[in-house]
C-alpha cells in the first residue's frame, strides 16, 4: 500500500516532534513546514529516517508557497499556536484565526482527505480572553470551509519538552513563595504528549472525520494540587500564597513586558476557567482512545533535573498507591 503524505505545520514543537516519530514509524511520509530551517531543521531531521521526512522553509502566510505543498498531500495537520502575542505578525488573530482559515480553503481546493486542527480546551466559556476568541474564530472558519475537518481541543499538554511542568519546577526550585492565582482552584485534565499523538495517529488511521474532540488525561487536578505534586517530586517545601486579583493584574502587567512573559493579562483571564471536559463534545475516551499516562508517574521520570543532586539524587518515590 502506498504511504500517505502528511503535511505538518508546527512540527518543531513538543507535539510535532512526538507526532513525526509516531507517523514515520508507521510508514507515513511527512513534510514539515518551518519558518527557520537553520534554527529548527537540525532538530526536525533527527525525528525520522531519511526518505520519510522533508523539511520546507516558508512563511506560513505566504499562500503561494504553501499552496504548492498541497498537490501531493493526503493529510494536513495544524499544530501551530501561541500563548502570547509578540510583534506585528505574531498575533492571536493571525495565528489562530486567519492561518487556519487559509489551510481549510486549501484543503478543500486540493481535496485533501483529512484536516486535523489543534485548538484548545475551555475556550467556549472564556469569552473575555483574546486567545480563546481567536481559537473559536479559527474553528468556525475551518468548519465553514472544510466540514470534514477534525478539531482537537486538548487540556494542558505536558512532557519533558513542555513549557508547563518544566517552567513550574524551575520557579518552584528558585522561589521560596509561589503565588496562587484564584486560590489555585482552577481544574485541569493534563494529557501527556504521547497520549495526544496517539490520539492524532488513531484519528488518521481510523479515518475519523467531522468531529470536535476534547482531549484529556485520566485525571482532573486543580492548579494547587499540580503544584503540590511537583513540589513533592522535586523534594522542596514552598509557601503557596493566594494572591489577590488586584496584585495578580499588576504582576501580569509587569511580566508581559518581557520578550517571553511568565504571565500575561490574557493568560490570567484564562486561569479563571476550568480546563476540563465540557460534556458538549465527545472526549478521546468516548471515541475509544483513552489516555493512559498518569501525571505524577510521568513527571517523576524527568523531575530529577530539579532535585538536589539531579540524576544522582538518592530520593526514592512511591507515587502510585
Amino acid at each position: 500500500m502506498k504511504a500517505k503524505n502528511c503535511l505538518i505545520f508546527g512540527g518543531s514543537g513538543q507535539i510535532g516532534r512526538h507526532l513525526i516519530r509516531k507517523l514515520t514509524k508507521n510508514n507515513y511520509k511527512v513534510t514539515v513546514v518551518t519558518r527557520n530551517l537553520h534554527q529548527k531543521g537540525y532538530v526536525i531531521k533527527t525525528q525520522a529516517n531519511p526518505g520519510y521526512i522533508d523539511i520546507v522553509e516558508a512563511n506560513i502566510f505566504d499562500e503561494s508557497k504553501i499552496r504548492r505543498l498541497f498537490s501531493k498531500t493526503d493529510i494536513c495537520i495544524n499544530l501551530i499556536g501561541i500563548l502570547y502575542e509578540s510583534g506585528k505578525g505574531s498575533t492571536f488573530k493571525n495565528v489562530h484565526s486567519i492561518f487556519p482559515s487559509i489551510l481549510a480553503k486549501l484543503c478543500k481546493e486540493y481535496k485533501v482527505q483529512q484536516f486535523i486542527h489543534l485548538s484548545a480546551l475551555g475556550i467556549n466559556d472564556a469569552n473575555d480572553s483574546e486567545y480563546a476568541k481567536s481559537k473559536l474564530e479559527g474553528e468556525s472558519s475551518i468548519q465553514k470551509s472544510f466540514p470534514l475537518a477534525t478539531i482537537l481541543r486538548p487540556s494542558i499538554v505536558y512532557s519533558v519538552d513542555d513549557n508547563f511542568t518544566t517552567n513550574f519546577m524551575t520557579l518552584l526550585n528558585r522561589l521560596p513563595i509561589f503565588p496562587l492565582y484564584y486560590n489555585g482552584v482552577t481544574k485541569f485534565a493534563p494529557i501527556h504528549c504521547s497520549d495526544l499523538t496517539d490520539i492524532i495517529y488513531q484519528i488518521i488511521s481510523k479515518n475519523i472525520y467531522s468531529k470536535t474532540i476534547e482531549c484529556v488525561g485520566p485525571e482532573i487536578i486543580s492548579l494547587k494540587e499540580i503544584l503540590k505534586k511537583l513540589l513533592k517530586l522535586i523534594d522542596k517545601n514552598r509557601i503557596l500564597l493566594p494572591m489577590p486579583l488586584f496584585l495578580a493584574k499588576v504582576s501580569a502587567n509587569f511580566f508581559q513586558l518581557f520578550p517571553k512573559p511568565l504571565l500575561t493579562l490574557d493568560q490570567l483571564k484564562l486561569l479563571k476557567y476550568d480546563n476540563i471536559p465540557s460534556k458538549k463534545y465527545q472526549t478521546n475516551s468516548d471515541i475509544g482512545i483513552p489516555s493512559v499516562r498518569v501525571f505524577e508517574k510521568e513527571v517523576e521520570k524527568y523531575c530529577y533535573m530539579w532535585r538536589e543532586g539531579g540524576q544522582f539524587s538518592t530520593k526514592k518515590y512511591n507515587t502510585i498507591n
